[in-house]
């Protein structure tokens, strides 16, 4: 067509939508009936238009086309992980995490028949051993993932001790050259997708304050940073956190001279799955991983519907495997590089997102930083706060869960059905900070319907 249609219509400004708005609401006030608030401060609109912008669109350096479906394999025996893997990969995995926690692992055993050139490995360290690490072999495709201020967050204790820590890291880093940052942690455990940015960034910077003498200019270039990630229902809102991560972390990575490109490997939130109406946690996964494919993770390990009381099972990873391929080869999410660039709505909560944690962050710098903070307790209570918010909104049925505190089946039974224990732990050990501490929304009110059955 040598004319588009839309040539034969006058542009409409923004302010020609609201003054339309306004004489359809009759009277009703805007704010009140059409702007709806989060809990990250952020005024949600009823329209987003292209003159609210001063440039067409925010750049974020991710590739949609590019990701890859992951299983995730907690190592208890080397052999039949080994057999686990080869299985996932025959039946969709394109990419595999190796969850270790000893090191009588034996890596050689563990590997084979399994082709890092064809499928990216990935080891998560349960434990800090810089001789460990040197019996993995060194390939473009193996990643080892170690994070001692994630594990001093999550545990409240280090591995062993401060100082022995970061030698341990160092001796790591100059085999690797690699660096893994747990975010789903702050995530996991109740914060804001504000406080989630922030948090991450913060403990970044940690690192970077550490590694910056330490890592040759050269290396820096090349140097990889791996951010877990986890992501919640809130569809938009979690694209646009991804692409504020990828933001930040690169006007942080510029400050230091490193590599200003990240890898975000993103796994469905556990804070609002549940036990009773398990099913629905499918279609949360669902959309979850959709939210991840469009923010540009580059590995998404999908959550099994079952995952937070039955055991791994064949059937639930096969399922959690299959969403992803229905997304990859059947709805063709990997056929745009970037869809959401030029979205106006995504575009404002990227940007707000963005300036919301930066500033938030430079808080936490300017009064001590991320681990100054930790030890004092403030990032804990900031995390808490939300939680008790989040649940008092859960209770009053403003942030709802299907099948739990909306349209629950009564009749449904969880008892005897339970193969872990789905609620919070408690380690009586001594610490040196208060643990940040994983918890679901609906725990509380499961254990009450769990009481009366």
């Amino acid at each position: 067509m040598s004319k588009t249609l839309f040539n034969d219509f006058d542009n409409v400004s923004s302010k020609q939508w609201k003054q339309k708005i306004h004489v359809d609401l009759k009277g009703a006030d805007y704010n009140e009936t059409l702007i709806w608030h989060t809990n990250e401060g952020i005024n949600v609109k009823p329209f987003y238009h292209a003159d609210e912008f001063e440039k067409d669109h925010i750049a974020v350096n991710s590739k949609v086309t590019q990701f890859k479906i992951c299983q995730s394999i907690f190592v208890a025996k080397t052999k039949k992980s080994n057999e686990k893997a080869i299985d996932a990969i025959a039946k969709g995995a394109e990419s595999i995490e190796f969850i270790i926690s000893s090191e009588t692992i034996n890596i050689d055993d563990l590997l084979q028949n399994i082709e890092p050139n064809s499928t990216p490995i990935s080891f998560i360290l349960l434990f800090l051993s810089s001789d460990y690490v040197n019996t993995i072999p060194k390939h473009k495709n193996v990643a080892i993932q170690t994070d001692i201020i994630g594990n001093l967050a999550k545990t409240g204790n280090w591995f062993k001790n401060l100082k022995e820590d970061h030698l341990q890291l160092e001796a790591i880093i100059g085999q690797t050259n690699t660096l893994s940052i747990n975010s789903s942690l702050y995530q996991n455990a109740g914060a804001t997708m504000v406080q989630e940015l922030a948090y991450t960034l913060a403990h970044i910077n940690e690192y970077y304050n550490h590694l910056d003498a330490i890592v040759k200019s050269p290396l820096k270039k090349d140097f990889k940073i791996i951010i877990n990630a986890s992501v919640g229902t809130n569809y938009f809102f979690e694209i646009a956190k991804l692409r504020a991560f990828r933001i930040l972390f690169a006007t942080l990575s510029h400050e230091y001279g490193f590599n200003p490109n990240c890898q975000i490997n993103v796994t469905p939130t556990k804070r609002n799955k549940t036990i009773y109406d398990y099913n629905t946690n499918m279609l949360r996964t669902t959309t979850e991983c959709m939210s991840a494919i469009l923010g540009g993770a580059n590995r998404i390990t999908n959550l099994a519907y079952d995952a937070i009381y039955h055991k791994d099972n064949e059937f639930g990873e096969r399922i959690a495997r299959n969403q992803l391929l229905v997304l990859k080869n059947e709805s063709y999410f990997d056929k745009v590089d970037n869809p959401a660039d030029g979205a106006y709505y995504i575009e404002s909560l990227t940007s707000q997102l963005s300036d919301k944690a930066l500033e938030l962050f430079k808080d936490i710098e300017q009064n001590g930083g991320f681990l100054s903070q930790l030890k004092a307790g403030t990032i804990q209570k900031k995390i808490k706060e939300n939680i008790a918010k989040e649940h008092e909104q859960f209770m009053a049925g403003d942030i709802t869960l299907l099948g739990t505190n909306k349209h629950p089946n009564m009749q449904d039974k969880m008892k005897d059905n339970l193969e872990l224990y789905p609620f919070i732990k408690t380690n009586p050990v001594k610490t040196l900070i208060e643990p940040i501490i994983e918890r679901r929304l609906a725990e509380s009110l499961e254990q009450d319907r769990l009481d009366k059955e």
